[in-house]
């Protein structure tokens, strides 16, 4: 089952990602809301449309812009709406 982990914590679990370009999407109930804090930063994607981003806190470090959300994305990334991605050192393991 994919987990996502960043300084020694599991910040998602779930066997229900979505694979998009690479990545794994977690699904909302699959995250441990505890590490996430929300961020102004927001980047486009052509096709998947506008991603909001969170800043990951564990044990005392933050890990800025690291996980990523479509809220409201484009009809062909319908698929990923609500999930979450991770990068900037975020270990997915499968």
């Amino acid at each position: 089952m994919p987990k996502a982990i960043w300084n020694g914590v599991v910040l998602a679990e779930s066997d229900a990602t979505e694979m998009v370009e690479g990545n794994h999407y977690f699904p909302p109930e699959s995250l441990n809301m505890d590490y996430f804090r929300d961020s102004d930063h927001t980047s486009i994607c052509s096709w998947k449309g506008t991603a909001n981003y969170y800043h990951l806190e564990v044990n005392g470090q933050t890990n800025t812009n690291a996980a990523w959300i479509y809220r409201t994305p484009k009809e062909a990334a319908k698929n990923i709406t609500g999930y979450v991605a991770f990068w900037r050192g975020v270990t997915v393991e499968p």
